[in-house]
């Protein structure tokens, strides 16, 4: 924090970071027991990013509050490693890795905030030549509609390749996140120095959500570039963006289409714990007779394991799958509109 920088200019939220750090972690940790865990997220995040505060500042933030003397008062460090003890402390290892989760979810990407404005086009040519893991970096910070217009634009070659660098990055340290993103900024011209990071986290989830929000074809070129390298990948992503649950997206005739195929029995374990939505819309896409029989399937089947479940529903999924790349059925993604006749 630099040392003009007074009271007057901090949040509630930093002012109470400012007094937790002036004091020893004990009674620190009393105090933030104190907080609700958005109040403890608020504050953690100043305690971050703060890393070491002025001995003035601390004095004048502690003479509002009334609770430490001003005077004689030592500059106290801040920082990560602070924030992790003292949540530790107050609520022990799960609940701060909790916090710590949270934080780092809702504060990465803040280094690519200059990319917020920039379109497809201007993003293509600011991250040509850049290697595969470097724009999978940068696209897992973007919004996702965002970084699927970008994606989209690739070559193919280099599309599966940044694809598979999404899904299979794990954690960037914060010198990397910050330099990809000073280099970034100064070949755009920008002049701001890019914010301090925590973990920036990539994974299957985030080029599920690009690729949710790609076109039908990008999407399929995707999957079967990712399908060649690494089948069990594949698998992961396909079976993310399509659950058992997703049947209430289809049309009545695409579900009728989709039930036709799947034997009684097995539908009937895949609706065992189903949502009442899920349930009410199979039992309503089935004949009169069909329906009967299916009743009597599940009064038949009794208790079942979890994972005959999980294997009766895949069974659905894949049907649905199948049925919708012969084109016999729709599936609506992302954002899709309804078509209007």
């Amino acid at each position: 924090m630099s040392p003009a920088a007074s009271t007057a200019e901090l949040s509630g939220a930093q002012k109470v970071a400012v007094i937790l750090m002036q004091m020893d972690q004990t009674r620190a940790a009393a105090v933030m027991q104190k907080f609700s865990d958005q109040e403890a997220d608020e504050i953690t995040a100043e305690l971050v990013k703060m890393r070491r505060v002025e001995a003035s500042v601390a004095d004048t933030a502690v003479s509002e509050f009334h609770d430490l003397t001003t005077k004689g008062r030592v500059t106290r460090r801040g920082g990560r490693d602070f924030a992790v003890g003292l949540l530790e402390a107050s609520f022990g290892s799960e609940r701060a890795a909790g916090v710590m989760e949270r934080l780092a979810s809702t504060m990465a990407g803040k280094s690519f905030e200059f990319l917020d404005a920039a379109d497809s086009g201007q993003l293509l040519t600011l991250l040509d030549g850049e290697l595969p893991q470097t724009i999978a970096l940068v696209l897992a910070h973007l919004k996702a509609d965002q970084a699927s217009a970008v994606l989209t634009g690739l070559d193919v070659g280099l599309r599966t390749d940044v694809a598979q660098a999404i899904a299979t990055m794990g954690t960037a340290t914060p010198e990397a996140v910050g330099i990809v993103a000073q280099t970034l900024k100064v070949r755009a011209g920008a002049v701001v120095a890019p914010r301090e990071q925590v973990e920036a986290v990539g994974g299957i989830q985030p080029l599920v959500d690009i690729i949710n929000r790609s076109d039908a074809a990008t999407e399929r070129i995707l999957l079967e570039g990712l399908e060649a390298r690494d089948p069990a990948l594949a698998e992961e992503v396909r079976s993310r963006m399509l659950t058992f649950v997703d049947i209430v997206k289809l049309d009545a005739r695409d579900i009728q289409q989709v039930l036709r195929g799947i034997d009684a029995a097995v539908l009937a374990i895949a609706m065992k714990g189903a949502p009442e939505a899920v349930t009410e819309v199979i039992r309503a896409n089935v004949s009169e007779r069909n329906r009967e029989l299916l009743d009597d399937e599940i009064r038949a089947a009794g208790p079942v394991r979890m994972s005959q479940v999980e294997e009766a529903r895949a069974s659905v999924v894949r049907a649905i799958r199948e049925l919708e790349a012969e084109g016999a059925i729709t599936v609506q993604r992302g954002d899709e509109e309804a078509l209007v006749e």
